[in-house]
């Protein structure tokens, strides 16, 4: 069976950036994994919440639900602390993602790019420098060989994808995102449970204007950039994340 790993930064994020991919390939029978590193506790919006434990409680139950929707195989909130990622210890971090990686072994991975998606947000672009470290280290005899003492393998990933837009947001700072080279065209039912599994994280429900928003530029596409690829290639566009993929 092909598997999808996806790494990302907060509840919510699995079904804003990345919904409608997920479905698309669970409903075409790829397994498919989310690994989001914090529970959400530094968001503006708190649903009520009385205290971070509060928060976190219902963050996960709501990341637990949109997953189901998306028909995510595996799902995990890691619990790094949010709005801190960037002054977490590198090392033990992309660690902490090889060993997942070697457990899941994946086919794909796809993550955030490292300027932060669309709001460049820091946690947003550290999920992606330590994705992309335990994409490459994962499949190494000599990186993390702890781990390899304990039973697990070196694992090559063959593709990794940044999700990316072709629209940024206006009257914020210059992202510069990265260009596409792979496109998602989702059904209809795709972009609606994407949509239905973003609501599904009802502690953020300010933020429904403006993902319904950013959900009018992508229209029924969800692009990304082809990062690397354990086969030498040159850039082209791509229908399909596996194209290409050994099983």
């Amino acid at each position: 069976m092909l598997r999808l790993l996806c790494f990302t930064a907060h509840p919510d994020d699995e079904a804003g950036a990345f919904g409608g991919t997920l479905l698309h390939y669970a409903e075409l029978g790829v397994e498919t994994h989310v690994v989001c590193l914090t529970e959400g506790t530094a968001a503006t919006h708190r649903g009520g919440a009385r205290n971070d434990e509060e928060l976190a409680a219902m963050r996960r139950r709501e990341f637990a639900v949109a997953c189901r929707l998306l028909k995510v195989g595996g799902d995990s909130v890691l619990g790094y602390p949010d709005g801190k990622l960037d002054r977490q210890d590198f090392f033990a971090v992309v660690a902490d993602l090889a060993r997942r990686i070697r457990e899941i072994k994946p086919h794909v991975i796809m993550t955030m790019g490292p300027e932060g998606a669309i709001t460049a947000h820091p946690d947003h672009s550290m999920v992606s420098v330590f994705a992309t470290m335990a994409f490459h280290w994962a499949g190494r005899t000599n990186r993390f060989t702890d781990q390899l003492d304990h039973g697990l393998t070196p694992h090559v990933t063959q593709k990794l994808y940044y999700g990316t837009t072709l629209f940024t947001m206006e009257g914020r700072q210059h992202v510069s995102q990265s260009p596409s080279t792979a496109v998602i065209e989702l059904s209809q039912h795709e972009r609606d449970t994407k949509i239905e599994a973003f609501k599904c994280h009802t502690s953020q429900s300010p933020l429904f204007a403006f993902f319904e928003e950013t959900v009018q530029k992508r229209g029924r596409l969800e692009l990304f950039h082809l990062a690397a690829a354990s086969t030498p290639r040159k850039a082209e566009t791509e229908r399909d994340l596996f194209a290409g993929v050994v099983e």
